[in-house]
């Protein structure tokens, strides 16, 4: 069983990574394999909408780590995305990171690399702006049939450095506790498909707007 992480910060060693790590601790010790992707600090390209990726099964730039964390996303069984907060709202280079991975696992073999599977994101501010973060991020979860995980608070915590992160004694317990549930209803899933319960098949996708 295992877990991918991405860190969303360009900072590869700061808070964001600090709350992967407490998860990632957590995660192990209930026997769970976990995988830590950052998106870096090199320019990072948004989605163009070019839908090349609905011809090649994978987006049409392949020079950052996009589609490297769609293939590893195949074999993954549960997601934590962790992003800082800038503005209010989650880091840019998550938000482009996110739109080019979902948008182009819809196509081929890729589809099934988030469907049917456990989710969280987390974030991390020295302040304010944490549940707008979380709510944006959650947003990618609810379209793509995921099942987005919970813990004993929102899934945020408080920190201008990484020494910081263990201050927040609520926040890193939050953080626990949301490995413990992700890794229980991972569980239930492998328990219910070795019984032959299987997901649902989505009806066709009829896909309209408000102008005609």
């Amino acid at each position: 069983m295992k877990v991918l992480m991405l860190n969303g910060s360009a900072n590869a060693g700061g808070s964001t990574r600090a709350g992967l790590d407490i998860m990632a601790k957590v995660f192990a010790e209930q026997g769970v394999e976990t995988e830590i992707v950052c998106v870096g600090g090199k320019p990072l390209r948004d989605c163009i909408g070019c839908n090349r990726c609905s011809e090649l099964g994978r987006c049409v730039f392949d020079d950052d780590a996009v589609n490297g964390f769609v293939g590893k996303a195949k074999e993954s069984d549960g997601f934590v995305f962790g992003t800082p907060v800038y503005y209010a709202h989650p880091s840019g280079r998550i938000l482009s990171f996110l739109d080019r991975a979902f948008f182009s696992s819809m196509w081929g073999d890729g589809a099934s690399a988030f469907r049917h599977k456990p989710a969280a994101s987390i974030v991390v501010a020295r302040r304010a702006g944490t549940s707008a973060s979380y709510d944006v991020m959650n947003k990618y979860f609810g379209i793509s049939q995921m099942l987005c995980v919970g813990s004993t608070y929102w899934n945020e915590f408080h920190a201008l450095t990484r020494e910081d992160v263990p201050r927040d004694i609520e926040g890193t317990q939050t953080l626990r506790n949301l490995a413990r549930n992700m890794t229980w209803l991972m569980k239930c899933i492998a328990a219910g498909r070795n019984d032959g319960i299987l997901p649902p098949e989505a009806e066709a996708n009829d896909m309209t707007n408000f102008v005609r």
